[in-house]
């Protein structure tokens, strides 16, 4: 039912709330010192520049890896870099009880969960009637599954400590129809993944902040194939796909205090791919 102009005009207990106790010096909002995130799929790709990001702001930083032991080496490396405390650990996360697991080896390892990033996914590309039963559950497991099963765990442990922040890995396919090439399964995990993380952001809004960054084409393993590379480029404004380097300022940005005002949103980065 609606309000009325003069019940509307009431106070609200509780409102308004304080503005957070951070730094007006841009540079320090976008420091990360002491803090710890949980980036998935962190072995390569846009997972590993977010660890490199984060890590380059100060935050001590655990990489997720289901297959791909470069992590571990990679941990090491940032550790010794930047003077910061890094570790690897395998984790499934298409397995609830792992995630959980993991979760609590973390807080147990470094203490807390500042912030956490659902990175992994995967994807095959075939259209529907080309996708067996088996493809279609792989990809809605790890895509939306792993999402729901992290954030799920991870949730629990932001509540517990009375903050945090979750930053979900889309994609534009959560807002367009691919071309050339089919792929309706992947396409639907990711939209789901997409609504799933402005749900959470009502949700938690008490004590966590969750956002949502949507890349187009990167130069990554998930990127253009060689089947689609040709009309990606031709259909993306800037003409070229993304360096990882071009996303790691973004994800930096809603890891921080620079971002204390942002919840709920879905951020597109794609060199202007889905423009009508």
């Amino acid at each position: 039912m609606s309000m009325s102009i003069e019940e509307s005009q009431t106070p609200r207990q509780g409102f308004p709330k304080p503005v957070p106790d951070t730094s007006n010096n841009v540079l320090e909002q976008f420091k990360l010192s002491g803090r710890v995130a949980i980036i998935t799929g962190a072995a390569d790709g846009i997972g590993l520049a977010v660890a490199e990001a984060y890590a380059e702001a100060g935050a001590n930083v655990v990489l997720w890896y289901n297959s791909n032991k470069a992590a571990v080496t990679r941990a090491e490396e940032l550790a010794k870099q930047h003077n910061i405390k890094a570790k690897a650990y395998q984790v499934e996360v298409s397995q609830p009880e792992k995630v959980q697991a993991a979760i609590k080896e973390v807080v147990s390892d470094f203490g807390k969960v500042d912030v956490f990033v659902a990175n992994a996914g995967m994807a095959i590309s075939k259209p529907i009637l080309e996708t067996t039963i088996e493809e279609y559950k792989r990809q809605m497991e790890v895509n939306l599954d792993g999402v729901f099963y992290c954030a799920k765990y991870a949730g629990e442990q932001f509540k517990a400590q009375g903050t945090g922040n979750l930053i979900i890995t889309s994609s534009i396919s959560a807002h367009i129809v691919n071309v050339p090439i089919d792929q309706p399964v992947y396409n639907a995990s990711k939209a789901a993944v997409t609504h799933l993380g402005k749900s959470l952001a009502r949700e938690w809004r008490e004590f966590a902040r969750v956002n949502i960054v949507s890349p187009g084409f990167f130069d990554t393993k998930m990127g253009a194939s060689e089947k689609v590379i040709t009309e990606g480029l031709r259909m993306t404004p800037l003409g070229r796909q993304g360096h990882v380097k071009e996303i790691k300022g973004l994800f930096l940005y809603l890891a921080s205090d620079a971002s204390s005002y942002q919840t709920g949103s879905d951020v597109v980065i794609d060199g202007g791919y889905i423009l009508p």
